[in-house]
């Protein structure tokens, strides 16, 4: 009985090595490529996930390659733009393996598993994208970075980088005819010299200092116009103004004259008046004063200042003009 567990241990130890050398598994995320005696043709491409069957090693071989994007960067490395200024940038690349035959006859050679393919086919994708990356030369720094939105080239010089990669490089052969697909190219970090960066820094305060003395231009000759305009409204007020200060003393000057054509045929009496106005101008706060009865103005408060004016009653001017007018028409 014990002989019977043992051998039927050894058959199922036996049987999982067995189907361990002629069974093999593809994920959904990956594509197989199995050789025959190191050999591979169109025949030996899998695309198809599941258990697969195959001759036990060395006869057949699987290399098998995810079919999923990956991302190749390249270190900082400076670069030269159309206007001779320097900057540092970082670039990276997406791709996928697009066919696996021609992936694996490319890079085959560099061993027997797979991330030993992709770490020769990234060194040259990295090679490609760093030779690419000199269209930076053809933008100015002006061009690249700008302060308003959408007119930065960043995005025209990463398509451009794009189509040199995907183009056929030295050889002839492009990334296509390494079983590559490049999906996007991209500048993840740009960064400026220090010597570069006190030169674009001297620049913006130059232009800094242009605009703001265009606009201090500006605001003087408005500022001139402004002052202009309100002089000439000001000199037109007043022009009105005294024009009608003119007519209004002519026409008090009108209305006064028969009051002081009645005045003068009562000097005295007229005198008094304009004293009585002047102390009640004068007095109008209750307040002490005393003054002498000689200053001017003060003689109505002598008494004998109605002796002047008893018995003159005759004289007193009329309420209205049009009674002095008849007065002097009797």
């Amino acid at each position: 009985m014990r002989n019977l567990i043992y051998m039927l241990i050894g058959a199922i130890f036996l049987g999982a090595i067995v189907s361990f050398m002629v069974t093999y598994t593809v994920r959904f995320n990956e594509v197989a490529v199995r050789t025959t005696l190191g050999k591979a043709g169109p025949e030996s491409v899998v695309t198809e996930a599941g258990l697969k069957f195959k001759w036990p090693y060395p006869i057949q071989q699987v290399i098998k390659y995810d079919k999923r994007l990956r991302i190749v960067e390249t270190r900082s490395e400076t670069q030269l733009t159309a206007d001779e200024y320097q900057i540092i940038a970082v670039s990276f690349l997406t791709y996928r393996v697009s066919d696996p035959l021609i992936f694996f006859q490319r890079f085959g050679s560099a061993g027997e598993r797979s991330i030993d393919h992709f770490r020769r086919a990234e060194d040259v994708v990295r090679n490609r994208l760093r030779s690419a990356m000199g269209e930076v030369s053809k933008y100015r720094m002006n061009e690249l970075f700008t302060p308003e939105r959408g007119a930065s080239k960043l995005g025209e010089l990463e398509a451009r980088v794009m189509e040199q990669i995907a183009t056929a490089g030295e050889g002839g052969q492009g990334l296509n005819d390494y079983g590559i697909e490049v999906v996007g190219v991209g500048i993840s970090r740009i960064r400026l010299p220090a010597d570069t960066t006190a030169t674009v820094i001297s620049r913006m305060s130059a232009n800094r200092d242009k605009l703001s003395k265009e606009l201090e231009s500006k605001g003087q000759s408005r500022a001139r116009s402004i002052v202009a305009r309100a002089e000439s409204d000001a000199t037109k007020i007043r022009e009105f103004a005294n024009l009608r200060a003119m007519e209004i003393v002519a026409r008090g000057e009108h209305e006064a004259a028969p009051y002081l054509g009645a005045q003068q045929a009562n000097a005295e009496l007229a005198v008094f008046l304009q004293k009585l106005d002047l102390m009640r101008n004068a007095m109008a706060k209750r307040i002490t004063l005393i003054f002498s009865v000689s200053d001017y103005g003060l003689g109505v408060f002598s008494p004998n200042a109605m002796d002047a004016t008893r018995g003159e009653s005759a004289g007193l001017p009329a309420p209205l003009p049009e009674a002095i007018g008849t007065g002097e028409g009797e």
